[in-house]
This record gives C-alpha cells, sequence and structure tokens, in this order.
C-alpha cells in the first residue's frame, strides 16, 4: 500500500469540472492499493500519514504532524503509484490491487484517516478521470510504504 504525501497550502480535485474535494495547509494524498493489502495495513498507512512530522515547529525543523497544526487531507486514488517501469518503456500495473479491492481499502484508509483525528478529510471520485490543482509547500513530498 502506497500514499504519496505532498505538504501543501491548499489543493482541490474536479471531476468533469465540479470540485469534489478541497483542503486549505495540510495534505495531498495519493492513494494506492496493491494486490494482498488488508485493511489492517490502511488503518496503519493512515495512522502513519497523520503522525508524518513535516511541518515546520516554531524554529522552521520539520517536527510537527499533521494532527499538531489540525491540517486537512484531501485523498485522491492513484493506481499508477503501482507502476511497474523495470522492462520496457510501457509501465505495467499488475502490482495494482483489483479496481473493487482497491475502492474497498481506499475507502477505509479514507474513513481510518478521519479516526486519526484529522478535522477534515476530503476525497476525489475512486476511478474517475480527476483534475488535480495545488498549492504545494516546500515543496515536500514523500512516499509512505506499508506492507504486511
Amino acid at each position: 500500500m502506497l500514499a504519496l504525501l505532498q505538504r501543501i497550502d491548499r489543493a482541490a480535485v474536479r471531476v468533469q469540472g465540479s470540485v469534489t474535494g478541497s483542503c486549505g495547509r495540510g495534505l495531498l494524498v495519493f492513494f494506492c492499493a496493491e494486490r494482498g493489502d488488508t485493511p489492517e495495513l490502511a488503518a496503519k498507512l493512515a495512522r502513519k500519514t497523520a503522525r508524518m512530522r513535516i511541518f515546520a515547529d516554531d524554529v522552521g525543523k520539520m517536527n510537527r504532524s499533521l494532527l499538531d497544526v489540525g491540517g486537512e487531507a484531501l485523498v485522491v486514488s492513484q493506481f499508477t503509484l503501482a507502476a511497474d517501469t523495470s522492462s520496457g518503456n510501457r509501465p505495467s500495473f499488475a502490482p495494482a490491487a483489483a479496481p473493487e479491492d482497491g475502492r474497498r481499502l481506499y475507502e477505509l484508509y479514507v474513513k481510518a484517516l478521519s479516526r486519526e483525528g484529522v478535522p477534515s478529510v476530503q476525497t476525489g471520485r475512486f476511478g474517475a478521470h480527476m483534475e488535480v490543482e495545488l498549492l504545494n509547500d516546500g515543496p515536500v513530498t514523500l512516499m509512505l510504504r506499508a506492507k504486511a
């Protein structure tokens, strides 16, 4: 299971021109479930996401978490994070979870992130073509991976 975290000042996602989710200061999370991932991994990854210390403290050191700063989250499904690019020029998406499993784990991750105490968790639309707009802060971008 993968989560690409981007520290943001704001972000929004649109489907067919309509905003489906937006947030202010916090994290834009691109989420990807892989084959064999479990609900327990979704909860573990949500806990790690909420507690990852990537926001500046009073002296500018990355020492505060999303929870510490009361930040928001926008979670967007992105199966392409599982791409295998090791052979040839066309990526293989075989490592990604089947769509029905991916949707279930995406929804569990979103709920778990809310349960962790993130005050606002917004989403894109699973499986849709989305336009994502963001104002990156830093930039700070981290890849989190949870494995069984």
